[in-house]
């Protein structure tokens, strides 16, 4: 299972939200440089990115912070936040970005993914936040009707190259990931689920890799509050089963 620690962009520093609450913002760092660093030089395998005001704009608004990180390191970053039509995506792999994460556009224009993956195979990965099990979109500020397995299923076969689950209600507030939920989706479809939001501590790391069926797990806070050791958690996710 692979580890995907958390950048997530506001006005161009690091923070964490509490459920997607813009109001309820921590600062980590002004340099998000700074933990890319930390976590390629532990040894991560990838970087997550989130320009959470491009999310809410629906275009990007911190470029200079993500180009900046993609400068500073070598390991591949998945960036998503604001990205909804194809020429953002081309701007954003050709700066660097391996893999591009479309979240309000995949409930919007379902179509649109499948182009994206075609255009761009092995590169896309569409980005499932949920509300009580009910996809949230446009930074989290709108909550639809559509449940997260009904829009999982219809990527099934688009070539998506990931899946990146958000249950928002445990996202920044530690609480212990959504496993059920998460399972539910890679159950369901022939796509790598990544989880993401709650995970608090190493307990919740080996019980999302006990599934054997959850692809990685993204971790924010809880490494940015030193609940989580790194080195400790990358070994316990390279540990067979």
């Amino acid at each position: 299972m692979i580890l995907y620690p958390a950048i997530d962009l506001k006005d161009g520093k690091v923070v964490r939200l509490k459920r997607g609450d813009f109001a309820a913002t921590t600062v980590y760092d002004d340099d998000p440089t700074v933990p890319a660093q930390r976590f390629a030089d532990a040894g991560c395998q990838w970087l997550h990115l989130v320009d959470l005001n491009g999310a809410v704009l629906g275009k990007p608004a911190n470029a200079d912070a993500v180009r900046a990180v993609l400068k500073k390191i070598s390991i591949p970053v998945q960036l998503g936040g604001g990205i909804r039509d194809l020429a953002t995506v081309q701007t954003w792999l050709d700066a660097g970005i391996s893999r591009v994460i479309l979240g309000t556009i995949a409930l919007q224009n379902p179509d649109f993914v499948r182009t994206a993956c075609g255009k761009f195979p092995g590169q896309i990965a569409v980005g499932i936040d949920a509300r009580n099990g009910l996809v949230a979109t446009d930074g989290w500020l709108k909550t639809s009707t559509v449940t997260a397995l009904d829009l999982a299923r219809r990527f099934a076969d688009a070539g998506v190259a990931a899946l990146i689950y958000t249950d928002i209600d445990r996202d920044g507030v530690l609480g212990g990931p959504n496993i059920s939920a998460t399972l539910a989706l890679a159950e369901a479809v022939p796509i790598p689920v990544i989880a993401s939001g709650g995970v608090a501590n190493l307990d919740d790391l080996r019980a999302l890799k006990k599934t054997q069926k959850i692809a990685g797990v993204i971790s924010g806070r809880a490494l940015y509050d030193g609940r989580i050791d790194l080195t400790e958690a990358l070994h316990v996710l390279r540990q067979p089963c």
